[in-house]
């Protein structure tokens, strides 16, 4: 099986505040893997590392066998990164936008525009493709940026809270576009605040606290190892970070 993403000793520190702590997991291949903790735990840290917007103190991340740190561009080929808050450009169309953001993975235009056009179309954004993002709510916002990341089929998906600003009929779309995804064998990883989505989704479930990874396995592993045998991932989750001391 191969490790779409691999994580080893790594570090980042803010002044006082160690953010991440020797920090080292693994994600294989084809799944849908949940990153939780409580605020603060170093989550958005450690996926900014990994996207390369942060450089870590020390330690590295692998994409599918490539660093982060030392074959920086090779890496950021494979993957997508989308952040908890939609980064688009106010004055561009959502069919502008995408062409833009193809060009920039060197897309070919006729390859672009056709899964451009099924994206927005996925994404019940067909009809507003002709406005400009600034327009938008923020959950159309949030679905283009996710359009965004999917242009260029990157072999692994990083979102940042993804469901944030959506209303539950959008919510459902993502989460299907995500499922399915996966199931043609590439690989998610997400974090979420919302138990219920990362029990429903995930395959794989880390749980981060003061930036180390505290537990991590399937729902069923957690369980066992939190003591908490059939209950759910929230009950899971808050016995694993109690016993941890995070309030």
């Amino acid at each position: 099986m191969k490790i779409a993403l691999q994580l080893t000793s790594l570090n980042k520190r803010y002044d006082s505040h160690q953010a991440v702590n020797s920090l080292s997991l693994e994600v294989p291949e084809g799944y849908l893997y949940a990153l939780l903790g409580p605020n603060g735990a170093g989550k958005t840290t450690t996926l900014r590392m990994v996207a390369g917007l942060l450089k870590p103190d020390s330690g590295d991340a692998a994409i599918f066998g490539q660093s982060i740190t030392r074959s920086p561009s090779a890496a950021k080929k494979l993957l997508a990164y989308l952040p908890d808050e939609p980064l688009l450009y106010s004055k561009l169309r959502p069919m502008e936008y995408l062409d833009f953001v193809a060009g920039l993975w060197g897309i070919p235009a006729v390859k672009a525009e056709s899964y451009a056009q099924e994206l927005l179309q996925k994404l019940n954004l067909w009809d507003v493709r002709g406005d400009f993002s600034e327009t938008f709510s923020r959950g159309m916002k949030q679905k283009l940026s996710l359009a965004g990341a999917f242009i260029h089929q990157p072999k692994l998906i990083i979102l940042d809270e993804p469901l944030t600003g959506l209303d539950a009929a959008a919510a459902r779309l993502v989460k299907n576009m995500l499922t399915d995804y996966v199931q043609e064998g590439n690989t998610v990883i997400l974090t979420t605040h919302i138990m219920e989505i990362a029990e429903r989704m995930a395959q794989r479930i880390g749980i981060l606290n003061h930036g180390q990874l505290i537990a991590e396995g399937s729902l069923d592993e957690l369980r066992t190892q939190s003591g908490e045998l059939g209950g759910t991932l929230e009950t899971v989750f808050l016995d694993l970070t109690q016993d941890k001391d995070i309030a």
